[in-house]
C-alpha cells in the first residue's frame, strides 16, 4: 500500500481554511465524516485521541510538515486526508515554521505495526523539497495526488 493508495480526490483538500493547529485537525475530520469517510459517531473519541497526542508533543514534525495521527475503534482499515495551506498553519512544529501540508490518518486501534509503517511512509515522502515544491505548485486535489503517486514508499 502506498499513501496515494489510501488518499483519494474526495480525501484531499486542496486549500485549507484553518489557520492554527487544533482548528486544522478539526477541518480534517469533519471532511472524513461529512464525504461518509469516517463515522460521525467517532468524531468526539477520535479528536480525543488526537488532542491525547498532540498534548504529548506537536505532530508538526519541521519543514511544513504535520502528521496527525490516533488510533479508533470504529474504523475497519487506515483513514487518511491531506490538507494543503498555502498561507500556513501555525501548528506548533518543531522547527516553529508555518504547516503546508497535513496529512492525518487514523488506525485501527489493533494495528499498531500499520501505524509506524504508514508514519513513516509518509514521512519519507514529505522529507522531499522536491515532493514539496510540486505540491506547492499543484492546482486542485487531482494534481496533489498525481505528486504523490510519483513517489512509492509503501505503507
Amino acid at each position: 500500500m502506498t499513501l496515494a493508495s489510501i488518499l483519494s480526490p474526495e480525501r484531499v483538500i486542496s486549500e485549507m481554511r484553518a489557520t492554527e493547529h487544533w482548528s486544522a485537525i478539526v477541518e480534517l475530520i469533519d471532511h472524513l465524516i461529512a464525504r461518509g469517510l469516517f463515522p460521525a459517531g467517532g468524531r468526539e473519541s477520535v479528536l480525543e485521541a488526537l488532542r491525547q497526542r498532540e498534548d504529548q508533543r506537536s505532530t508538526g514534525i519541521g519543514g511544513g510538515i504535520a502528521i496527525p495521527h490516533a488510533f479508533s475503534d470504529d474504523i475497519d482499515e487506515v483513514t487518511a486526508v491531506f490538507g494543503r495551506s498555502r498561507e500556513g498553519i501555525e501548528f506548533n512544529a518543531l522547527d516553529n515554521a508555518p504547516v503546508h501540508y497535513v496529512v492525518l490518518f487514523i488506525v485501527p486501534r489493533e494495528q499498531y505495526n500499520l501505524h509506524l509503517r504508514t508514519l513513516a511512509a509518509i514521512a519519507k515522502i514529505l522529507n522531499s523539497g522536491e515532493i514539496r515544491n510540486q505540491l506547492a505548485e499543484a492546482d486542485d486535489a487531482a494534481e496533489i495526488l498525481d505528486v504523490l503517486e510519483l513517489r512509492t514508499a509503501r505503507v
